[in-house]
């Protein structure tokens, strides 16, 4: 059993040791797929930080966001009672909170301080302002059980006005969920296309790497060795493509980050904001470097292993 190991580990370590020397020889080959490469697991490292950062801003901005409920005067505290805990029985409910007249009067007070004619025109008056039930939803596309409860006839009379999401807020939380799913898509479809050519691309250096060693492989065939240590060393190479690419794509989304952050003084850039994105990447720091070494080996073995199967006419077990 100890004989069959050590036989195993000298082999295994015959052929990284032949990866590396396959590597550089074959330098200039592979360059270009180690530059494609690099792109795509950078163009991935980004869509994720991106993709925490836009859930983050959405969140905040979620958190900003109510439906505004507006009852009438004549509202019983039972009737508000009840309503209220119907409210906060519903699906995709986060909070509900009751706002009284004076309550929405300080707000609104607070709101418009430095409009002293609204002030002054509604002082003049008994306090105009409904009472209001703030309601805050988890997810901002899924609000339609709430419209449908707040148009029920029963609810409907207790109400003064439309709730406020039939204004131009909820035009503004349209737009806002639309970008981001936007954003998320193109993200995606980016990183599939860049991932199909660096495939592409590691397939056809490895192809051209066998038709260079294709005299040297016969007569490694004809000496009697094994299918798995011909195609190991081309396994390895793709694997070291992957690393140097993986070590690549962080340090070029961390020197993005320094010279954003520095150079630039910016702590945003349009929705983005630097800053969470920033703080994020320096948190998740190992886990992202180990995602990107995952997909970077796994980009490069694959391609590696269909092309030695198809041109070193392996056959499937």
């Amino acid at each position: 059993m100890l004989v069959i190991f050590k036989r195993r580990f000298i082999t295994g370590l015959r052929i990284i040791h032949a990866g590396i020397v396959s590597f550089l020889r074959n330098f200039s080959l592979a360059v270009a797929a180690v530059a494609v490469m690099v792109i795509t697991l950078t163009i991935v490292l980004f869509s994720i930080i991106t993709n925490a950062t836009f859930g983050n801003t959405i969140a905040q901005i979620t958190s900003k966001v109510d439906i505004s409920v507006y009852l009438k005067d004549s509202v019983s505290v039972t009737q508000t009672t009840t309503l209220l805990n119907q409210l906060k029985a519903l699906p995709n409910i986060k909070s509900v909170k009751y706002l009284n007249k004076n309550t929405v009067l300080k707000q609104y007070e607070a709101q418009n301080s430095s409009n002293q004619q609204l002030l002054n025109a509604i002082s003049q008056t008994s306090n105009p302002l409904p009472p209001t039930i703030l309601i805050k939803p988890y997810d901002l596309n899924k609000i339609s059980n709430i419209k449908s409860f707040l148009s029920q006839p029963n609810v409907a009379i207790l109400q003064s006005n439309l709730p406020s999401y039939s204004g131009q807020r909820e035009i503004a939380i349209n737009r806002i969920t639309y970008a981001t799913d936007i954003l998320r898509e193109v993200g995606v479809v980016a990183v599939i296309a860049f991932t199909i050519v660096c495939a592409l691309i590691i397939f056809n250096t490895i192809q051209m790497t066998i038709f260079n060693r294709r005299d040297e492989i016969q007569i490694m065939r004809l000496l009697g060795a094994s299918k798995s240590f011909i195609r190991g060393p081309f396994i390895v190479e793709s694997v070291i493509y992957g690393i140097i690419a993986a070590v690549l794509s962080v340090g070029i989304i961390n020197a993005a980050f320094v010279a954003t952050s520095g150079a630039l003084q910016a702590s945003s850039l349009g929705l983005l904001d630097i800053s969470y994105a920033n703080d994020y990447f320096d948190n998740h720091f190992l886990g992202l470097l180990i995602v990107q070494l995952l997909i970077g080996i796994l980009i490069g073995v694959t391609s590696a292993y269909i092309a030695t199967r198809r041109y070193l006419k392996f056959k499937t077990k």
